[in-house]
């Protein structure tokens, strides 16, 4: 029986190139309905037989989870999977705070007791705000857990190259990321292809039929009201539609994909896989299933059945010359403007973070606001953070410096300056600003070779805020530092 192709993630994770997605647990639970675990573990049993053996889910997709325990109790029991073992991934996604050793285990503990395995195959981890720092405690902690054999293999979801070169400089053991790619949103075939290539980690695609959107049904058809889009994945990548260039834009994507997918007597979601697929940093894409309710099994079979030549790629590319390349990189629309999520704006989501600091009244200068991060040093030596006067802010040089008062990525500046750049935005915030205020910045670099490197982080941060800035080579840092930054910002509003 023909079975989709697979991918060696590690010696010890052979998985399915298609992935079956169960996010849409959540939208199928919607309104308080919930799946019954013993159906829905049986349309799970029916997709390992066909081939298509690996899941991906997260702690918060609705009961997905535990019908997930049911699948594997049911194989468990001697119910016949097919002949390759089935795999399962989870997400841990915490809402950003401190990552005690305590909280990280019971996360994970959480995903295993409903599942109700002893290890985790794949524990994929994602952050909403990179201005909190915790999630490097975090990911230290996934890493004990991964030698304890508690998780086989870490994974990342919606990093940018940034932060995940921020992690893998660190020390910490990163297989995959877990990023949004399709023919709508190519980002992650730029920097983050690269990095991964170089580093030995793998992209997860989602989002690569656009929730479905690429497929016939959306040929030719005039543009849909937003009544007529019924589910929250459509929701979401109708988005990317309007942000590429609109409806006429994608009407000239399915033209294109439409008269390769004739060529190849396949389908259009097929092509549109395909392409994903054979982009050289991805292990698999995530294809989403709706169990119990409709399949496309033997559709995506297809996919296998015929590669892409030049001819084919030619055509896409005209058809792609049309369309906006997404601004940014993976994951930023969830953490900037414009949200490209189902419900649009996550301003107010990402508000009801805690702040990592706080603004206090200086002690003899009451009119003064000023911010601690309560290191030692900031006691000894007698400084703030950064201190507001006025409406001007002034932030002291900044390491990349955990909570512990340890280094981050000792002796790489690129990813010091990610975390550095984080830390300021953060100590910005209580005082009423944002990187967006900033006016200067000065670099102190202890090796001016990696000055490209710093300023392309640099760049990221402030590539539309356009501070003064000055770079310099210093012969020495206190302690094992290659960079700090300091940042002056003035800003025409009240501190909060």
């Amino acid at each position: 029986m023909k079975r989709p192709e697979r991918h060696r993630l590690a010696a010890d994770l052979e998985i399915s190139r298609i992935v079956t997605g169960l996010w849409q647990v959540a939208d199928m639970e919607r309104g308080g309905n919930v799946l019954d675990p013993q159906q829905a573990s049986s349309a799970m049993l029916e997709y390992a037989r066909a081939g298509f053996d690996t899941f991906d889910m997260a702690d918060h997709y609705g009961s997905a989870e535990l019908i997930s325990g049911r699948f594997l109790a049911r194989l468990r029991a001697g119910e016949a999977a097919g002949p390759t073992p089935p795999h399962v991934f989870t997400k841990w996604c915490p809402k950003p705070g401190p990552m005690p050793r305590d909280v990280v285990r019971a996360g994970v503990q959480r995903s295993r007791e409903r599942l109700g395995v002893d290890t985790i195959d794949l524990l994929q981890f994602h952050w909403w705000s990179f201005e909190h720092p915790a999630y490097v405690d975090a990911l230290q902690e996934l890493a004990e857990l991964k030698k304890e054999g508690i998780i086989r293999h870490i994974g990342l979801t919606n990093f940018d190259t940034a932060h995940l070169h921020l992690l893998v400089k660190h020390g910490i053991p990163i297989a995959t990321n877990q990023v949004c790619f399709s023919l709508l949103d190519r980002r992650a075939a730029l920097d983050m292809s690269r990095f991964c290539l170089e580093n030995g980690i793998r992209l997860l695609a989602y989002g690569t039929l656009a929730g479905g959107l690429i497929s016939q049904r959306w040929l030719g058809v005039p543009e849909p009201a937003a009544t007529d889009i019924d589910d929250w994945s459509k929701m979401k990548y109708k988005r990317f539609v309007d942000t590429i260039g609109g409806w006429a834009v994608f009407q000239s994507i399915l033209q294109a994909l439409d008269r390769i997918a004739k060529k190849h007597r396949v389908s259009i979601p097929n092509v549109a896989t395909r392409w994903v697929l054979e982009q050289p940093a991805v292990a698999a894409v995530i294809i989403g299933a709706r169990l119990g309710e409709s399949e496309h099994r033997a559709d995506n079979l297809s996919l296998f059945s015929f590669a892409l030549d030049a001819a084919d790629r030619a055509v896409l590319d005209e058809a792609l010359a049309e369309a906006v390349m997404l601004d940014g990189d993976c994951g930023d629309e969830y953490r900037r403007a414009p949200f490209l999520t189902a419900s649009g704006d996550l301003t107010d989501h990402l508000e009801s973070v805690p702040r990592v600091f706080t603004a206090t009244p200086a002690v003899h200068r009451p009119q003064r606001m000023q911010v601690s991060t309560g290191s030692t040093w900031e006691r000894i030596a007698g400084y703030s953070r950064a201190v507001r006067i006025d409406n001007r802010i002034l932030v002291s040089g900044t390491t990349a410096t955990n909570a512990f008062g340890l280094p981050v990525c000792p002796g790489d500046a690129a990813g010091q300056a990610t975390f550095i750049l984080d830390k300021i935005a953060a100590s910005l915030a209580p005082l009423g600003a944002s990187l967006s205020d900033v006016v200067r910045t000065r670099i102190y670099l202890k090796d001016v070779d990696q000055w490209e490197a710093v300023s392309r982080i640099h760049g990221r941060y402030f590539g539309d805020v356009q501070p003064a800035n000055t770079l310099i080579e210093v012969s020495r840092l206190v302690g094992d530092y290659a960079v700090e930054i300091e940042a002056e910002a003035i800003i025409d509003r009240p501190a909060q």
